[in-house]
């Protein structure tokens, strides 16, 4: 898409210097068939914005090293903006950077939602202003405002693969466990931690025991507060199971510091680089994940294509993804009644003894 953009001397924000207006000047053919899949061609001229829940941890890094790839595989010679809010201000700083992504000129954010359903209003906005809004990692519960939702795994899957990393560390017997989780906004935590609950609830799993949820807000030492604090107040507790990257190191670290990983241990989802000294020790035996370098780089490309109008986002679209393959648009099951649309990247991958992932 071969834009001219105007900078107007106006603040906006902390986030974005300038109010910046755009002017398509002429679309051309953006996408040709290869089958019945879509693909991307090369050059198109579009400026995007990677959002993560906030800067200054590995997943993220590795997810823009992905976008970073698709960025010059597809030669857009437009922009690609890596920019975030911290930790402590990410609610309201997503929402600010969503709100000005129009008037800073981007055809599509690309957004890891640590906000809830509060920035809906700003994604709902940012459409109507010709920005599009894809979500990864972590969707608008309630979709509005939401084109697509870009999914590591499918959802309900994550559930199952926590209960059985669970019974795998505790055996057959099960016992009473915790989790150590991210915000009480993250959508994605949310909805791993509620398909893990009704894996609970079947007969299969009902020697494992759930303590109790708490939150260390994607921070390390609040984290490892949390982890101490449910040691503290359940002596009983057998697992710390952590749906989060940060989450999962902080409680490693705190039962390694308090001498305590050979009575109770730590899951849950965390990258093999930064977890290896833990599954050595044996304070985390077993833990999960996925690629979060294909994970920018599947996100890229959809968005790629949504924004040049390449895709529509309607459901039953298939379009090739570089060197990920095919993929096609989907209702989102975890989502029921919002209309939200998905796909989904996937595979899980669980690191053990036997296969450390490094």
């Amino acid at each position: 898409m071969k834009r001219r953009t105007f900078v107007i001397s106006a603040a906006v924000g902390p986030f974005l210097p300038a109010i910046a207006t755009t002017v398509v000047a002429a679309q051309s053919p953006v996408a040709s068939p290869a089958g019945d899949a879509v693909m991307a061609t090369p050059g198109q001229e579009l400026d995007m914005m990677l959002l993560p829940k906030f800067l200054g941890i590995a997943p993220f890094d590795q997810a823009n090293q992905g976008a970073q790839e698709a960025h010059a595989e597809l030669e857009n010679p437009g922009k690609l903006d890596f920019v975030g809010p911290t930790a402590e201000n990410s609610v309201a700083g997503q929402i600010e950077f969503v709100t000005n992504a129009p008037a800073g000129g981007y055809d599509v954010v690309m957004l890891s939602n640590n906000s809830g359903d509060q920035i809906a209003p700003a994604a709902v906005a940012a459409q109507e202003a010709g920005t599009k809004v894809v979500t990864w990692d972590s969707p608008i519960p309630n979709a509005e405002g939401e084109s697509l939702f870009v999914a590591q795994v499918d959802f309900d899957e994550t559930g199952k693969v926590m209960a059985d990393m669970a019974l795998s560390i505790l055996g057959e017997d099960g016992g009473p466990f915790a989790i150590l989780s991210a915000s009480p906004d993250a959508a994605n935590q949310n909805a791993w931690i509620a398909s893990m609950e009704a894996v609970l609830a079947t007969e299969e799993y009902a020697n494992l025991e759930l303590l109790e949820i708490v939150y260390g807000d994607d921070q390390s030492e609040k984290s490892y507060e949390q982890a101490l604090a449910l040691v503290d107040k359940y002596p009983e507790m057998a697992l710390i199971m952590a749906p989060t990257s940060v989450g999962i190191v902080a409680a490693a670290k705190a039962l390694q510091d308090e001498g305590l990983c050979d009575s109770i241990k730590v899951s849950g989802l965390g990258l093999p680089d930064e977890m290896s000294s833990y599954l050595e020790n044996g304070c985390a035996p077993e833990f999960a994940l996925w690629s979060f370098v294909d994970l920018g780089y599947l996100t890229y490309y959809t968005s790629y294509l949504l924004a040049s109008g390449a895709i529509q986002g309607v459901e039953g679209e298939t379009f090739e993804a570089g060197r990920l393959g095919t993929y096609t648009i989907e209702a989102d099951p975890t989502r029921p009644d919002t209309g939200a649309l998905r796909i989904v990247m996937g595979p899980f991958s669980v690191y053990n003894a036997e296969n450390p992932g490094v």
